[in-house]
């Protein structure tokens, strides 16, 4: 076989395989369709977090007329209100979800919403079951879940969250714990006070020095505390094989 065949034999399988895929990419561009659901603020127990719900059109024949979603344990359809929508869609909460429904959008326009909810719950996923209805009254449901390493045909949206915000750090017992000189010295000042206060002499100077005297010594076992539990590990003896 010369060259020129050669090329064109490779030319025509190569063309002949582009047209395949794109033959096969068509058939499957309507199962791609899903449904998504993504945060502004992906963080369990966050509040007043706005999501954005996006529904791809799937159907050739008919555009989406109602979103209905079943809410996942930890959010109540009361903490749900409308943020945006398609022009004339409204929200209206049910026993288990809310629907967000109006006016048919265009055949091929993917509907898009968007919803603040009051709190999110401390977990670390968040699926959001959702059936799909058309003008037509084709519906789709949305609403699988993956399991047994096989991925579902219709996965439900699942929102996926970081761990809560620590509002408050946990105390260190080497931080709070009063030191042996703090205790005495405030026991021995507490004796001149009253001494003081029997002999009827002024106690004003007195008490002043013992606040003085105790911040000093407070501030001061605060920040062996603090170096104490910084170095805390080089402080511990290795351990004796013998022993």
């Amino acid at each position: 076989m010369s060259v020129h065949h050669a090329t064109r034999a490779a030319g025509c399988v190569a063309a002949a395989g582009a047209a395949a895929l794109t033959a096969v990419l068509a058939l499957a561009d309507p199962a791609s369709a899903h449904a998504e659901v993504e945060a502004d603020a992906p963080r369990a127990l966050a509040e007043n977090v706005t999501l954005t719900f996006v529904s791809e059109a799937e159907s050739d024949t008919a555009g989406f007329t109602e979103l209905r979603v079943v809410l996942p344990d930890g959010i109540a359809p009361g903490d749900v209100t409308l943020a945006d929508a398609p022009k004339g869609w409204k929200l209206k909460p049910g026993d288990d979800g809310y629907t967000v429904a109006g006016p048919v959008l265009r055949t091929g326009a993917d509907a898009e919403y968007k919803v603040r909810v009051r709190q999110l719950p401390d977990t670390g996923q968040l699926v959001f079951k959702t059936l799909e209805t058309y003008g037509d009254g084709e519906t789709a449901r949305w609403i699988e879940l993956p399991g047994g390493g096989v991925e579902p045909e219709q996965p439900a949206p699942v929102l996926k969250l970081r761990a809560a915000a620590s509002d408050t750090a946990s105390a260190d017992p080497s931080e709070s714990a009063s030191s042996p000189a703090a205790g005495a010295m405030a026991a021995r000042l507490a004796g001149k006070i009253a001494t003081a206060q029997e002999s009827g002499s002024s106690t004003g100077p007195i008490v002043g020095s013992a606040i003085a005297v105790l911040l000093v010594l407070g501030g001061g076992a605060w920040s062996l505390g603090r170096r104490r539990v910084s170095s805390g590990a080089s402080d511990v003896p290795a351990a004796d094989p013998e022993s």
